[in-house]
């Protein structure tokens, strides 16, 4: 088991992350610092992305002012100034001492599970998913903190840029992957569990008009296949694994893979864990 996996535990709906399981601050220092370094050697030997490089990276001061305006660069509209957006996003990391942790999580589970990831560099500057993601949890801390028009306002622009649709209000726990993102919709009452992988076009819906609790709760280390369709206010178990294009009405136990339209268990397993496998097959 390596350290990441070692990391995982399941995460009650209504809990704030456990410090546990998210990076210790020295291994958090290590990545950043690794992304600098990764950032200086491509600015080298690639001149032409040199501006961007200082730009993004190696001219700011720390990770929050380097998340900020790689977001604002992404997000940034007319009526929303990217100077603006960029600071937004240090405000938020200055509230919440857990969010560099938190983002780093995310940073650290894509390069561990994506083997077309060469470095942290690349999931910062080039993955919609992960910077999707962190767009997210900015909205979703102003949403916490009362202030919803801009929370929404954040959350449409970052689906614009990004075409993934995340509710500012689901609640997303760390290690979280996103691979690829494109089409992938989260519902308002959603929540995930830490070490959770999602593939593109992925939808965490309700089963109609209902208001209230009406979307699906990932629990830790599920892996959630490309196109698939999870709906209502369902369960789905620790280290389960969802099949590609499947359609998920009930509950499903942990260590379970389910498979079809509707789905159906097909598999019952003890060993591995599914979002770290990222095993596609059945």
């Amino acid at each position: 088991m390596n350290q990441a996996q070692a990391r995982i535990a399941p995460q009650a709906p209504d809990e704030r992350l456990h410090d546990a399981i998210l990076p210790p601050l020295a291994e958090v220092e290590r990545l950043w610092q690794a992304i600098r370094a990764t950032a200086a050697d491509a600015a080298r030997r690639e001149p032409f992305l040199a501006a961007r490089l200082e730009t993004l990276v190696l001219g700011q001061p720390a990770p929050a002012a380097i998340v900020g305006i790689m977001l604002a660069r992404r997000l940034a509209c007319a009526d929303l100034p990217e100077m603006e957006l960029a600071a937004l996003v240090r405000q938020s990391f200055d509230a919440d001492a857990l969010l560099l942790r938190q983002v780093s999580a995310d940073l650290a589970a894509v390069v561990e599970r994506d083997p077309a990831c060469p470095d942290y560099l690349h999931v910062l500057l080039n993955l919609k998913g992960f910077q999707a993601l962190q767009a997210h949890r900015i909205a979703h801390a102003l949403w916490r903190a009362g202030r919803r028009e801009l929370a929404f306002a954040l959350a449409s622009q970052a689906s614009l840029a990004f075409a993934i649709d995340i509710h500012p209000a689901a609640r997303i726990g760390c290690g979280v992957m996103l691979d690829h993102g494109t089409g992938t919709v989260i519902g308002e009452t959603a929540v995930i569990g830490d070490n959770v992988s999602i593939l593109q076009n992925v939808t965490l819906g309700g089963t109609g008009k209902e208001h209230g609790d009406r979307h699906p709760k990932i629990r830790s280390g599920v892996m959630i296949g490309a196109g698939a369709t999870v709906l209502g206010n369902i369960e789905i178990g620790a280290m389960s694994k969802i099949a590609a294009g499947s359609v998920v009405l009930k509950n499903v136990p942990p260590h379970c893979t389910v498979a079809g339209v509707p789905a159906r268990i097909v598999r019952r397993h003890q060993d591995g864990c599914p979002s770290f496998d990222m095993d596609q097959s059945l």
